[in-house]
């Protein structure tokens, strides 16, 4: 077994790895012009957020994101007077593969996975899964997602499959670094089952707010708190190398 404190990292992909509000605002661009209809991209993205909230977590938990964003499009738009459009809806999927990482995913993850095992755990479905995995330069040793387990995060039922799954590998919670830019998928559930935590914290939601994620209503406590993927890397090459 190696002998790094951190083992194996696991990762949400869709808004830690990949820039998933840029790739929706390109998307719906396309399309609209959200000027001429008095709206900020803060304000799409957080209808697109409560949507996703509503649409998945309340009505589809089984659901692979990727197959919900059509939906949630169509339950935003009408609220923001946009068009309720159905080729818009199915676009949003079809813009998965043009996605752009994070500038400092790719480089970041080549370090972070020297001698540890990376673990990609996303809501995003199969199809999500494989086109990202290509954008992040095939960066995994595995992927679970939503298919494996018919749930979503924050599910715990997503993180003890990982656990069980990773377990025949000889791998233990305490080997364990959970990374993730959602406090409200992936950061609270992952500290109350006892996973050690990172928050990716992107968007600094103490000035900015959440955008297109839910809103968790409260902030967990994260065991280590970084802006970028690069300032994990930077850590971890200090302390844990």
């Amino acid at each position: 077994m190696m002998g790094k404190k951190y083992k194996i990292l696991s990762f949400d992909i869709v808004g830690t790895l990949v820039d998933f509000e840029t790739g929706l605002l390109d998307a719906l661009r396309a399309s609209i012009d959200f000027e001429k209809h008095g709206l900020t991209d803060d304000q799409v993205l957080q209808a697109f957020g409560q949507s996703e909230e509503l649409v998945q977590h309340d009505q589809n938990p089984g659901i692979p994101w990727g197959e919900i964003l059509g939906t949630a499009y169509l339950d935003f738009a009408p609220k923001l007077g946009l068009p309720a459009d159905e080729r818009i809806a199915a676009s949003l999927k079809a813009s998965i593969p043009n996605w752009p990482a994070f500038p400092d995913s790719i480089e970041a993850l080549k370090r972070l996975g020297s001698g540890r095992r990376l673990v990609g755990l996303t809501n995003g479905g199969r199809f999500a899964a494989q086109h990202m995995a290509a954008t992040l330069d095939y960066p995994f040793d595995d992927i679970v997602t939503v298919e494996d387990i018919r749930a979503n995060k924050p599910d715990p039922q997503v993180f003890a499959f990982m656990l069980g799954k990773q377990s025949t590998l000889g791998y233990d919670l305490p080997d364990y670094l959970h990374v993730a830019q959602s406090q409200f998928h992936d950061i609270g559930v992952a500290k109350k089952l006892g996973f050690t935590t990172a928050w990716i914290d992107r968007r600094n939601v103490g000035e900015i707010g959440f955008g297109g994620t839910p809103n968790p209503g409260v902030i967990t406590e994260p065991t280590f708190h970084f802006h970028t993927l690069s300032e994990l890397a930077d850590y971890l090459d200090e302390h844990d190398s």
